[in-house]
């Protein structure tokens, strides 16, 4: 088996989906909030394009969430916050849910066999998910508007880590990542707020949320696409 990383969306067009695993990564913070969501009992997640038709699904029952450029978009219930889906009653409710990067490259995978959900929230279940599925892995990394960034390039590198000795690993991305993780992995939300996300959050008011979304394994499922719907 094989792990290999995509650092940007810009990067799909080199690689081939067909027969894998992709492991759509969003960890500021779209992966992380659907996670969050789904332990506050979100029944399922269907990703749209546009706010538009997040409105559409709102007129036969969905709960909508949108967010654009870091903030929640006037007229829907929810944003892209983990806050926003935690401890409210979300139990066994539908979210129409659109966002800069995140539901983007869940549209973009579609050619893989399998698109599951990866965030620090839920690392150790994805790693033993891979290992049990026998597939050959892709990290897919959204980074922000076609651009690396950091804190998705993190976790890529720390599920590679380990992953390391039952995958080849023969990626340079791959083991770029894993050496990035290396450095920041014992201070890792110290790390993270060094990056351009992080800066984008102090400068909206939000840094509340990477603290939350930088939190290790305090959930033991993974939320994969089934048809049009990210469910568990």
């Amino acid at each position: 088996m094989y792990f290999e990383t995509i650092l940007s969306p810009a990067l799909l067009p080199q690689y081939n989906l067909s027969r894998k695993t992709v492991i759509v990564i969003d960890i500021l913070r779209a992966t992380s909030s659907i996670c969050v969501g789904f332990n506050s009992g979100v029944s399922l997640f269907h990703p749209v394009a546009n706010p538009e038709d997040a409105l559409v699904l709102e007129q036969v029952g969905f709960i909508t969430a949108a967010e654009r450029n870091g903030q929640k978009l006037q007229g829907f219930t929810l944003g892209n916050s983990p806050f926003d889906y935690l401890n409210t009653d979300l139990n066994q409710k539908k979210v129409a849910i659109t966002t800069t990067n995140g539901t983007r490259c869940l549209h973009l995978s579609r050619e893989a066999d399998e698109i599951i959900i990866g965030s620090f929230l839920n690392l150790n279940a994805v790693a033993k998910y891979c290992k049990e599925k026998n597939r050959d892995v892709i990290a897919f990394c959204a980074g922000w508007k076609d651009k690396f960034n950091l804190e998705d390039t993190l976790f890529a590198g720390a599920l590679a880590q380990l992953l390391s000795k039952d995958f080849k690993i023969e990626c340079d991305s791959t083991l770029a990542a894993m050496d990035l993780f290396d450095k920041a992995k014992s201070d890792l939300s110290g790390y993270i707020k060094k990056a351009s996300h992080a800066q984008r959050f102090e400068r909206l008011g939000i840094e509340k949320d990477i603290d939350f979304c930088m939190q290790l394994s305090i959930y033991d499922f993974v939320p994969k696409m089934v048809g049009e719907n990210l469910v568990l």
